[in-house]
């Protein structure tokens, strides 16, 4: 392989990796709101851990983020493919939420800062 060739494969390999992350059949969906003061609570204590973990690189991540916390559950903030998550959900209040999607099931669900660690234990659990 020339050095041209070797360069240039070089610089697509990054931009193939988020799309072979975005095939991965477990997604972690993270529901806050932006007036969230627990959602703000979990952003600063745990969310640059997440992104930089060994899980994050496994999954795909969602965040439904809206400006208002009271529209969290608005299906109008969730991606079409999420829309049948949403219905799943049996107490659409509460934030933040943490939801781990395999194959499009809901399996895990929790809501509440507090609940990030154990969120992290059933991620850990079904990506095996």
């Amino acid at each position: 392989m020339n050095r041209r060739a070797f360069l240039f494969a070089g610089l697509l390999a990054p931009m193939a990796a988020p799309a072979a992350r975005a095939a991965s059949d477990v997604e972690v969906v993270y529901v806050g709101g932006q007036d969230c003061p627990y959602c703000t609570l979990w952003q600063n204590k745990y969310k640059a851990q997440w992104l930089a973990s060994p899980e994050f690189h496994q999954v795909t991540w969602t965040e439904i983020d809206p400006p208002h916390l009271r529209d969290s559950y608005q299906e109008r903030y969730w991606p079409g493919e999420l829309k049948a998550v949403l219905d799943q959900i049996p107490r659409k209040n509460g934030t933040p939420r943490f939801l781990i999607v395999s194959k499009g099931k809901l399996v895990f669900n929790a809501a509440g800062a507090d609940q990030w660690e154990r969120a992290m234990r059933a991620l850990r659990n079904v990506l095996g």
